[in-house]
């Protein structure tokens, strides 16, 4: 009828992270949606009338419940990962795993979380195989696909169980010193911004949309 919202089905890779937790957080308050899938390889530790949480293997998923829209927050560290290629399994062949999978279940709208200098020719390991990852979405064809690019991410990694990253801490404290001087798509930025930047950007866009961190910076 006209005048009714319509609902939203979501899957969301990754809600265990940074970024993802704000996204699941984001998603269930919001009342146009109706149901979130989360996948993972552990358990949740998290329950909402709307959730669901799915264990899985993402080299080998199994088909996903239908959806509107997926969002893709799979991210670690070389450190973490332990290897460059422990690295690509998460940061790359994961993410394009569940995005091939949420488009077989009928999710035509995508949201990335990628990082700033991500570029598939660069010379950076981690900042080529983002780009790489960038690209490989594109050429899938979803109708709408928001990428979003933050710098250094701000938040509470302790509070998800999750260890510092290296150096990552005194950084943090120094760019905040340092913030007035620092060029806007250089200061950190809070995870919660990135995550309202891709809630508010996914239901809307059209063809590709890349969200520079100066644009997900809160007002």
């Amino acid at each position: 009828m006209p005048g009714m919202s319509r609902t939203r089905t979501i899957l969301l890779a990754g809600a265990s992270g940074l970024v993802g937790r704000e996204l699941l957080s984001g998603l269930l308050a919001d009342a146009e949606v109706e149901a979130v899938h989360t996948l993972g390889r552990r358990a949740l530790g998290l329950g909402h009338a709307k959730l669901t949480h799915h264990v899985v293997d993402f080299k080998a998923l199994p088909p996903l419940p239908r959806a509107d829209e997926v969002y893709l927050a799979l991210g670690t560290t070389i450190k973490v990962a332990g290897s460059q290629e422990a690295f690509r399994a998460v940061d790359y062949e994961a993410n394009l795993a569940v995005a091939k999978s949420a488009l077989a279940a009928g999710a035509r709208r995508a949201g990335l979380v990628s990082a700033m200098g991500s570029n598939a020719r660069s010379s950076v390991f981690y900042s080529r195989v983002k780009g790489e990852l960038e690209d490989a979405l594109a050429r899938l064809g979803f109708d709408a696909l928001v990428i979003a690019r933050p710098s250094m991410l701000a938040g509470n990694r302790e509070a998800l169980g999750q260890p510092e990253r290296g150096g990552e801490k005194l950084a943090l404290r120094v760019t905040q010193l340092l913030r007035p001087l620092i060029p806007a798509d250089y200061r950190s930025i809070a995870a919660s911004d990135v995550a309202r930047a891709l809630l508010r950007e996914v239901p809307r866009a059209s063809g590709i949309r890349l969200l520079r961190s100066s644009e997900m910076q809160a007002r």
